[in-house]
């Protein structure tokens, strides 16, 4: 009993000691100010606009992808739901059968995509002037 305990005990702190870190990682995103245009130093660009619609050129959509430029609507999701992100709705039949993809909203001027939930960010695109 008492390792059993102890067993509960440790994977309490674990779990715990994974929800804190998220629970301060980013800052309130109001999504209508997140409307622009975002760049990265590979030439990749990526434009929210107001009308909730969004161009991208020149981004990479998985790990050994060509670049590809998409267009589609955008919408923020509810940040209550994980990691605050940006759903992107790809027209004319996505790519390869994907209808959409999750780009994470870091703060209000950096947005990023990561391909596989558990990895490293593989693309940023940083707010221009």
């Amino acid at each position: 009993m008492t390792r059993g305990r102890g067993a509960g005990r440790w994977l309490l702190a674990v779990l715990s000691a994974s929800v804190l870190p998220l629970a301060g990682c980013s800052e309130a995103v109001d999504p209508q100010k997140l409307t622009g245009v975002y760049r990265n130093d590979d030439g990749g660009q990526i434009e929210l606009s107001a009308d909730g619609t969004f161009s991208a050129t020149r981004v990479t959509t998985g790990e050994g992808a060509g670049p590809v430029d998409l267009t589609g609507t955008w919408d923020y999701e509810d940040p209550d739901a994980g990691s605050d992100f940006v759903y992107l709705g790809i027209e004319d039949g996505g790519l390869d059968g994907i209808g959409g993809i999750q780009l994470y909203v870091d703060d209000q001027d950096t947005l990023y995509f990561r391909f596989d939930p558990d990895g490293p960010v593989t693309q940023t695109f940083d707010r221009t002037e």
